[in-house]
C-alpha cells in the first residue's frame, strides 16, 4: 500500500544577517529561532497522532537541519532528494531592493510568468510531483514528511489547485516551518490542510527565491 498522507514542511528561519536572497548558496543554516521553529513543526506533526514512516529533505543545510527534529521524534533518517531543492535564481547573494535599483538587472524580470530570473515554474512543478509521487508510492503506509523550501511548496499548491503558476512572491502562503498536507486519490493530489505551528514573532524571512 502507498502512504496515507504527505506533508510538505518548509525549513525554519535562516541565519542571514546580510538579508540576502540565499537561494542555493552554501553556508546558510538555521538561526537559533529557526531550530525552535523546526522543532515546533515536528511536534505539530507528532500531535496529529499519525504514524510517520518516511522522511525526505533537500540537500541544502537549512532543510537538513530542519529535518533533525523529525529524526529525533520519529526515529527516521532523512533521504536526500535533489528534486525538492530551492530553485535557481540569478539574484542569489544579493539584496533584492538594491539589485532592482540597477537597470541592468531589469532584463531578468521580462517574463515573470516563466519566471525569467530563475528556474521555470513548470520545471519546479514537474520535479516536485516526481519526488512526491515516488515517496508516496514507496511508503508501505503511514505519512511521509518532505522538508523543502517556500517556492517549491507554494508552486505545488498552485498546481494542485489548478491555479496559474505566475504569482507575486510577496503573497505566498508558506510561512517558515509551515506544514502543507496532501493526499493522493486515483493518481491525483489534493491539498487537505495548511498549518503554521511555529512562533513567527520577530522572525526574518527575506532569503526565499
Amino acid at each position: 500500500m502507498p502512504a496515507d498522507r504527505l506533508h510538505l514542511v518548509r525549513h525554519g528561519e535562516v541565519h542571514n544577517p546580510r538579508r540576502v536572497l540565499y537561494g542555493r548558496l552554501p553556508g546558510y543554516g538555521l538561526s537559533v529561532d529557526g531550530r525552535s521553529m523546526a522543532r515546533q513543526a515536528a511536534e505539530y506533526i507528532q500531535s496529529l497522532d499519525r504514524p510517520v514512516t518516511a522522511l525526505v529533505c533537500s540537500p541544502l543545510q537549512r532543510t537538513q537541519e530542519s529535518a533533525e527534529p523529525f529524526t529525533e521524534l520519529f526515529g527516521l533518517e532523512p533521504r536526500i532528494d535533489e528534486r525538492v531543492i530551492e530553485p535557481t535564481n540569478v539574484f542569489e547573494g544579493r539584496r533584492m531592493a538594491r539589485a532592482l535599483l540597477n537597470p541592468w538587472n531589469w532584463r531578468h524580470l521580462r517574463k515573470p510568468a516563466l519566471p525569467s530570473w530563475g528556474e521555470p515554474y513548470a520545471d519546479v512543478v514537474g520535479r516536485m510531483n516526481q519526488a512526491m509521487t515516488e515517496a508516496w508510492d514507496a511508503a508501505d503506509s503511514g505519512d511521509v514528511v518532505i522538508v523543502s523550501h517556500q517556492l517549491p511548496i507554494w508552486i505545488t499548491h498552485l498546481a494542485v489547485a489548478s491555479l496559474p503558476l505566475r504569482h507575486d512572491p510577496r503573497a505566498r502562503r508558506c510561512a517558515l516551518s509551515s506544514v502543507t498536507s496532501f493526499e493522493m486519490t486515483d493518481g491525483k493530489w489534493s491539498e487537505i490542510a495548511y498549518a503554521e505551528p511555529a512562533s513567527l514573532s520577530g522572525s526574518v524571512d527575506v532569503g526565499a527565491v
